[in-house]
């Protein structure tokens, strides 16, 4: 459909790829699952990877959520050169004769996704435990799906697919503002939560010590004074013991990284802004050089050289202060 297309034209315009619709070409799991292989226009069209596209909702037999898991890795080893990957979302399937009408945040989701599977597709490493998103250090996962992510408030890339689907009627301009008004509601409020997490995390796994005759409830307190003054938690509040992504979920000292990945991707796409969003021959430009570091490198150069070699400098918060109207 129209957003698929969008966002397809949006890294071809980018990355220099095409993809092209593959439906028919391999079996796949549901007839609602769509097939598509990567070309890439720097070689002729070479066919450099594939990726299988379930888009919907199942209620019945799908669990709920959005990923990206590889089918097949680039790896010389195993002599796999073209790397495979699932995109999975659960967005609002069609009904009758209505196509499948998507929120934004659905759009935001597959646009997020489909950045994770740029990184798995587009890798030029042959070794395969450092080869697309293997390997990658956990702080910089999320890089290349938030960058991506900045396009759907970039205004050629949304009113290439947001029209009405009977009528073609563009989005009305007041409708676009109230997007971007949107992503900056509250993001003072929503970045102290995320600071308070990430650093109490941090605190408990580092300097935490039970014998202390403090409990992790005084961490909490105490940190919630530093980061959340304005809503301190009551005596009985015990979040923490629900806080199951540090516990169990696998971010336990890693919470931080959804802060650093958005201070990451939000400087990413200011390389972009940098240069003007409507300046076509900048933006591809700078776009070979994102496909070349970070959608290329892997797991087997260090994210903060990665980082580098793209922008010419560390990481500065900047972007995403400006980003979220903090700035």
């Amino acid at each position: 459909g129209p957003v698929l297309n969008g966002m397809f034209g949006l890294v071809e315009r980018i990355f220099n790829i095409e993809v092209r619709e593959a439906n028919g070409s391999v079996e796949v799991w549901h007839p609602d699952v769509q097939f598509f292989t990567i070309h890439d226009k720097n070689e002729d069209g070479k066919h450099i990877a594939s990726f299988y596209l379930d888009p919907y909702s199942r209620p019945a037999d799908k669990r709920g959520g959005a990923w990206m898991a590889d089918c097949m890795g680039k790896s010389s080893a195993l002599g796999i050169d073209i790397p495979v990957a699932y995109l999975t979302c659960n967005g609002s399937p069609p009904v009758g004769d209505k196509p499948s009408l998507m929120t934004f945040r659905e759009v935001e989701t597959l646009f997020h996704e489909f950045g994770h599977g740029l990184q798995h597709m587009l890798t030029r490493a042959t070794v395969g435990d450092v080869a697309g998103i293997n390997g990658v250090e956990w702080d910089a996962v999320e890089l290349p799906s938030q960058f991506m992510e900045n396009w759907c408030y970039d205004k050629p890339t949304v009113y290439g697919f947001a029209k009405h689907y009977e009528t073609g009627e563009p989005l009305p301009e007041e409708m676009f503002e109230k997007l971007k008004q949107q992503k900056t509601f509250g993001a003072g409020m929503m970045a102290c939560r995320q600071l308070l997490f990430g650093m109490m995390d941090i605190e408990l796994h580092s300097n935490y010590d039970a014998e202390s005759g403090e409990s992790i409830f005084d961490v909490q307190r105490r940190m919630a004074d530093i980061y959340t003054p304005y809503a301190k938690p009551v005596a009985e509040d015990r979040f923490l013991c629900g806080f199951g992504h540090i516990f169990a979920g696998g971010y336990s000292a890693g919470y931080y990284s959804y802060k650093w990945a958005e201070v990451m991707s939000a400087d990413a796409f200011g390389a972009f802004e940098e240069v003007g969003l409507d300046n076509e021959e900048a933006v591809k430009e700078v776009g070979k050089k994102f496909r070349d570091t970070v959608l290329s490198l892997g797991g087997g150069v260090a994210p903060s050289e990665v980082f580098k070699k793209f922008r010419g400098r560390d990481p500065s918060p900047k972007a995403l202060l400006r980003h979220n109207g903090l700035a």
